[in-house]
């Protein structure tokens, strides 16, 4: 069921941008020969007028077929006949949709759950951000010297910075400060004893909150309220410390010493070796503002503004190398991570609000990757618009076939790629 809505979800970003390009050529009085829901062969359709609507068997995807568009025609309604200001709409009007529909997504999102914003929340004492002098209520203004338009573009940057120290702007009050912050590094490898802290930081982060089950913790018998003094000997004032020492000592059997009701206890524990993703942290939570209408109107193009920034940004450090191909993620992941925050809803409200903001994120993401100048995108028949109004004329026919030919193969090659590594990535989990 998870999955079905999910997939729903995804179509109706599709099928959004199908109907911009069929609203936008029926304004200028183009011939719509078909509007299609999904691929493959007609399950039914019916023909209103001059235009015929299908449903296709495999659910993915709409089109809409115009006259004019991939054949030559005489006719003064032809796609290819039309004004170059006319076929240029009519191609944007994909894209523009999506941004639209994102927007009203966000202001449905942010109107009932509130948005995120750059004034900070919490910040642990004894964290990165507090060791740097971050307070409470300070308004983070960027990072690196990239401007942070909402908390996502915050840690998007600490993440493509590897966790290096970096100068952070905020404005606490009326006066704007800069401070350096050096993000804690949790590595890809890192060697543990398998308890949750009472606090991430400080000294309270060595006390136990909770065990893992079958951790090492718990095969040694360490139980919720001991704190862990030290290992070997060496005093741990907080959890960033002992995972250091585990780490230098390189999974070797460490003996913990811990204070259970006043008493001093020893333990031997081999540490368990742990393998995921890198993360850093800082300590930072951002608020959430909620009931603040303006506010909330006019949140919606700020964010938009920063995740197609965000896009632009991917694809430089895609080149760089900052950012692997592996990281893209295609329609089988997209469907997965959806599913998922919707199984992760308790309640139909939060289903439809986690929807919301996915589905609004990744409209935007669809929206901003077709107007990428590739051949066979949306972006890629503007620029060979845009050399036509430069040359006065089109390109030849046969050179607009091998262009978009090459763009299709390409596009083809990315989606094949795409597919593979989204069933590989969730195979590994």
């Amino acid at each position: 069921m998870n999955i079905l809505i999910a997939i729903l979800a995804l179509n109706l970003i599709v099928i959004v941008h199908e109907l911009g390009h069929y609203l936008v050529a029926k304004g200028f009085n183009i011939k719509v020969l078909e509007f299609s829901l999904f691929f493959g062969p007609k399950l039914f359709s019916v023909k209103k007028g001059e235009t015929i609507y299908s449903l296709r068997l495999f659910p993915v995807g709409a089109f809409v077929q115009l006259e004019g568009e991939e054949e030559a025609s005489l006719s003064a309604r032809a796609f290819s006949n039309k004004p170059l200001a006319a076929r240029a709409a009519v191609v944007a009007a994909g894209p523009l949709m999506n941004f639209l529909t994102a927007m009203l997504f966000l202001a449905i999102a942010f109107l009932i759950g509130g948005y995120s914003s750059n004034l900070l929340e919490t910040v642990p004492p004894g964290s990165p951000a507090a060791q740097a002098g971050l307070q409470r209520g300070d308004r983070i203004i960027s990072y690196d010297g990239k401007r942070v338009y909402q908390p996502a573009d915050f840690f998007t940057l600490l993440m493509i910075n590897q966790g290096k120290p970096s100068i952070v702007e905020y404005q606490r009050g009326k006066e704007k400060r800069q401070t350096l912050l050096a993000p804690y590094v949790v590595t890809e490898e890192r060697y543990i004893l398998g308890f949750g802290a009472r606090e991430p930081y400080g000294e309270d982060s060595t006390i136990i909150e909770y065990i893992l089950p079958g951790s090492p913790a718990e095969q040694a018998g360490l139980l919720p309220g001991d704190r862990i003094i030290s290992l070997d000997q060496d005093p741990v004032r907080n959890k960033q410390e002992l995972t250091a020492y585990l780490h230098r000592r390189n999974g070797e059997p460490v003996t913990v010493t811990f204070r259970r009701a006043g008493e001093e206890r020893q333990v031997t524990i081999q540490p368990r070796l742990e393998k995921g993703a890198a993360y850093y942290d800082t300590g930072l939570s951002f608020q959430v503002v909620r009931g603040d209408f303006w506010g909330t109107i006019l949140q919606p193009p700020v964010y938009m503004y920063s995740t197609l920034r965000s896009v632009l940004y991917t694809l430089g450090w895609l080149f760089t190398g900052k950012v692997s191909i592996t990281e893209l993620a295609g329609p089988v992941r997209i469907v997965s991570i959806m599913s998922e925050a919707v199984s992760q809803s308790p309640t139909v409200g939060l289903i439809l609000l986690n929807l919301l903001n996915i589905s609004a994120l990744i409209g935007m993401a669809i929206g901003a990757t077709n107007l990428l100048p590739l051949p066979a995108l949306d972006g890629g028949r503007l620029l060979l618009l845009g050399l036509e109004g430069l040359r006065g004329k089109p390109l030849p026919p046969e050179k607009e076939a091998a262009i978009s030919m090459l763009g299709f193969v390409l596009l083809m090659s990315l989606g094949i790629f795409v597919l593979f590594n989204d069933l590989i990535q969730l195979i590994r989990g």
